[in-house]
C-alpha cells in the first residue's frame, strides 16, 4: 500500500509520541515499591515499547527511499 509522504511523517510523529509515553509508564512502574506487583503491565508495556520501535524503523526506511527518489 502507498502512503503519501505526509502521512508517513505524521505516523511516525505520533508513535514518537506514544513511545515517549510507554517509556515513562516503565519507568514510573519500575520505581513503585513493588514494581514485581506490576510485572504484567511492565511487560505489556516494553513489548509494545518493542513493536512501536520496528514502525519507527520500517517508517524511516519508507521516509528515506522517498528521499532517495527526490534526489
Amino acid at each position: 500500500m502507498m502512503y503519501k509522504y505526509s502521512d508517513l511523517v505524521e505516523a511516525k510523529r505520533q508513535i514518537d509520541s506514544t513511545l515517549n509515553k510507554l517509556r515513562e509508564t516503565v519507568k514510573t512502574f519500575d520505581a513503585k515499591e513493588n514494581p514485581a506487583k506490576y510485572k504484567s503491565q511492565i511487560t505489556l508495556a516494553k513489548r509494545r515499547i518493542e513493536a512501536f520501535e520496528i514502525s519507527v524503523f520500517l517508517i524511516e526506511k519508507e521516509l528515506n527511499e522517498f528521499n532517495t527518489k527526490m534526489e
